[in-house]
């Protein structure tokens, strides 16, 4: 199996929850495992200016070296994305992108620089919030800098309860317009497990979005559990992978250096799991 997107908890030396991780890792299945520690470019995130590139990598390769022969670790980021800053990421690209084994773009803010939590919806319809989130995905996907995007519908994890009637078939004209982008620029998106263990108790996205990218003529999914404590690395995907079978996919997307490769997802289900 694969886990795409595992943080860290990032500190000065990193490798302690790193080893910590690749442990947990190892006894869920898991074979391959990339850290995404948040690169943050928006200067009211509270992560803003906490990365430290060289300190991530010593941290991985001394982790690769423990952990030779037994799990695959990449090299991975979860970059912010959004139009304000977009200068300041593509520098960060040109900079240390090919540096990387795999890049996630995650769209996490909204008008003015905020993020979108809760209290963001206040005053906002749903389509306020989710016809820009999905402009800004795009606007990412366009730029042809990240290998995959991240939770393709966070906004619904932070609805508040008087919005809870989303539904993803209400956008499903402005979705066809996202997955011919993906498509044509050959971006990958994820299914992000978290939300099946946190609220929307779905992942990002479900299965009806899933589906719609298929029957579009998509076919490059990446998982990841989006994992901050080693307790929940791997945590549904063995479930994601059913999803994405029933949906009519047969591979995920991997990579290395940047390179794309497809695996067949009835290989990754060789693997003993834990649910």
């Amino acid at each position: 199996m694969f886990d795409y997107h595992v943080h860290s908890q990032f500190s000065a030396d990193c490798a302690v929850p790193m080893r910590d991780s690749c442990e947990a890792a190892i006894a869920a299945g898991i074979t391959e495992i990339a850290f995404t520690d948040h690169v943050e470019h928006q200067p009211a995130d509270d992560s803003y200016g906490y990365y430290r590139f060289e300190d991530y990598m010593a941290s991985v390769e001394a982790v690769r070296s423990e952990f030779a022969g037994r799990l695959r670790i990449l090299k991975g980021a979860e970059v912010d994305f959004h139009i304000d800053t977009a200068e300041l990421v593509q520098a960060f690209m040109d900079r240390f992108g090919r540096e990387y084994d795999f890049v996630i773009g995650s769209v996490h803010y909204g008008d003015n620089g905020r993020i979108i939590f809760q209290d963001y919806f206040e005053g906002k319809s749903i389509d306020d919030v989710v016809y820009p989130y999905l402009d800004q995905v795009e606007t990412a996907v366009r730029t042809g800098w990240f290998d995959t995007i991240g939770h393709l519908d966070i906004p619904k994890r932070y609805l508040p309860k008087s919005l809870r009637s989303y539904d993803p078939a209400q956008y499903r004209e402005r979705w066809n317009s996202l997955f011919v982008a993906l498509i044509e620029m050959g971006t990958a998106f994820e299914i992000n497990t978290s939300g099946l263990r946190q609220t929307p108790k779905t992942s990002m996205p479900g299965p009806s979005v899933v589906r719609w990218y298929v029957e579009a003529g998509g076919s490059l999914i990446t998982t990841g559990s989006d994992s901050h404590a080693a307790q929940t690395i791997g945590a549904g995907i063995p479930m994601t992978l059913d999803m994405l079978t029933l949906c009519g996919l047969t591979h995920v997307a991997a990579f290395h250096r940047r390179e794309r490769r497809l695996t067949p997802i009835n290989e990754l289900r060789s693997v003993p799991t834990r649910a």
